[in-house]
């Protein structure tokens, strides 16, 4: 049964033209397996994510001749989550963490075809993942000097270069993830008490709000003051003009990554950044200057103290002292 995005519910059309057919044995299964996805993830790039994990599966099943959810069986879903690691002709083996996220999608999705009585038991609940543990990032991170080559090699007098600059600045002064940055207005960067603040639209609807380092209201009021948008509270703080239309939109988080490294190659960078880095830049530094781990959380507004030591990346440097110390 092929769903078309004429008839899919609100949410799904963009992300497929086509739906599993293993999920949609009937129009039940099928109201259920797309609410799986409309009304219970709100978070768009989960959704996408765990929607084509479902897809993934799916076309599994298929080419193994498994046409519906009545036979499924733990170990098939076992069988499929062992291949994920397997190098194919076509490329190398997901890594654990990806592993782990088509599982996680998988449990989640039939736990909700369980309790909307499509199915009578989970076949993915009893599958064990694969053990993945990280005592350390793994996101490349600037020293001190390096990100004020960056901020400093961008030229303010072309039309990008404020914008730009003050993206880069929000994203290291703030510890703020890329996506909460970019789904910021105008109007979330305001006057609190004589002082620059920004307001950060979070995963999950959550709003966090926090005070500007002083630099990070220079490198503000300088790109809206160029931009003449200070007006235009409901507008988007960071924009970019499309190739084709020619038209003011959103910046994506494609667009910023595209941005950075450009930026980056610019400013003689070597180190491989991303937009993630940024974050990790800043809460790195805010280390190396005697911060606390407990302020980080709550500057990076980390739901619990273990992901904030991720970005403590000072041992880094520790680590490359003690092998400098070979005499050969």
């Amino acid at each position: 049964m092929a769903i078309t995005p004429l008839n899919v519910p609100c949410g799904l059309a963009a992300i497929s033209a086509k739906a599993p057919a293993v999920f949609l044995p009937d129009a039940e299964a099928a109201e259920r397996f797309f609410e799986f996805f409309t009304a219970n993830i709100r978070n768009k790039n989960t959704r996408r994510a765990y929607y084509k994990a479902a897809c993934r599966f799916a076309e599994w099943c298929e080419d193994r001749g498994l046409r519906g959810l009545t036979g499924m069986k733990p170990l098939h879903v076992a069988a499929y989550i062992e291949s994920l690691a397997v190098a194919k002709p076509e490329g190398p083996g997901l890594s654990r963490p990806t592993v782990k996220q088509q599982l996680a999608a998988l449990r989640m999705l039939f736990d909700w075809l369980v309790v909307g009585h499509v199915l009578d038991v989970n076949p993915a609940h009893a599958v064990c993942g694969t053990k993945h543990v990280v005592k350390k990032g793994r996101t490349p991170v600037l020293d001190r000097e390096e990100a004020r080559a960056l901020l400093a090699a961008i030229d303010t007098k072309s039309v990008t270069g404020l914008p730009d600059r003050a993206l880069i600045g929000t994203m290291i002064y703030t510890f703020a993830r890329v996506g909460a940055v970019l789904q910021m207005n105008v109007g979330d960067y305001f006057t609190q008490v004589r002082r620059g603040w920004v307001r950060l639209h979070e995963k999950g609807g959550k709003e966090h709000e926090a005070p500007c380092h002083h630099k990070l209201e220079v490198l503000l009021d300088a790109y809206l003051a160029a931009a003449g948008i200070a007006g235009d509270g409901d507008g988007p703080l960071f924009r970019t003009t499309g190739r084709t239309t020619g038209e003011q939109h959103r910046m994506t988080q494609r667009d910023a990554y595209r941005m950075i490294q450009r930026r980056a190659r610019a400013a003689g960078i070597k180190t491989k950044v991303g937009n993630h880095s940024l974050r990790a830049t800043g809460i790195t530094d805010y280390f190396k200057s005697e911060g606390t781990l407990e302020h980080a959380q709550a500057m990076a507004n980390h739901s619990s103290p273990r992901t904030t030591k991720l970005y403590d990346r000072r041992n880094d440097e520790a680590s490359l002292d003690e092998y400098e110390k070979v005499g050969i």
